[in-house]
């Protein structure tokens, strides 16, 4: 199955990106970010923002926004049977270049798991510019650490 990243989610004043590797099923099927009901990236955001959880995507968006973050993922394009990054083959970075050429206020990118991590490496490599996080994963495929665990380990991006 062929599937295409969206748009990134991005304001002018916008200083850290997080990037997945690719959306998975639902979210592509939905036409959003993070749409797994047991995928704890919203979760995780809003607690670290202490806000109470929003459900309305376009009001996530605006939380987004309000909290000078981006959103996008590593790869456009990648050919995959299942939702799983084990699964990925063929793929196609982001053009990150004009991206942050067009967002200056970035200043950490930080990574929704090692995937996401391995596919900037690979195809982008690393620049003095930037802080760079390595976070656990929020999607339930990762189900080795606690939600917990995963929100103290979100906490450096703050």
């Amino acid at each position: 199955m062929d599937a295409i990243s969206f748009k990134p989610i991005a304001i002018s004043d916008a200083e850290i990106l997080i990037l997945g590797s690719m959306p998975g099923k639902v979210s592509l099927a939905q036409q959003e970010y993070y749409a797994h009901k047991q995928n704890a990236f919203w979760r995780i955001l809003f607690n670290l923002f202490n806000e109470n959880e929003i459900f309305n995507y376009d009001e996530k968006i605006r939380f987004l926004h309000k909290n000078k973050i981006a959103l996008w993922d590593s790869l456009a394009y990648c050919e995959r049977k299942s939702s799983l990054d084990s699964d990925i083959k063929h793929e196609i970075p982001n053009d990150f270049d004009a991206f942050l050429a067009t967002f200056p206020n970035i200043k950490t990118i930080a990574f929704n798991g090692k995937a996401a991590e391995r596919y900037y490496k690979k195809h982008i490599g690393f620049s003095d510019k930037y802080r760079y996080v390595e976070l656990p994963s929020t999607s339930p495929a990762h189900a080795s650490m606690s939600f917990e665990g995963k929100l103290d380990k979100w906490r450096v991006i703050l």
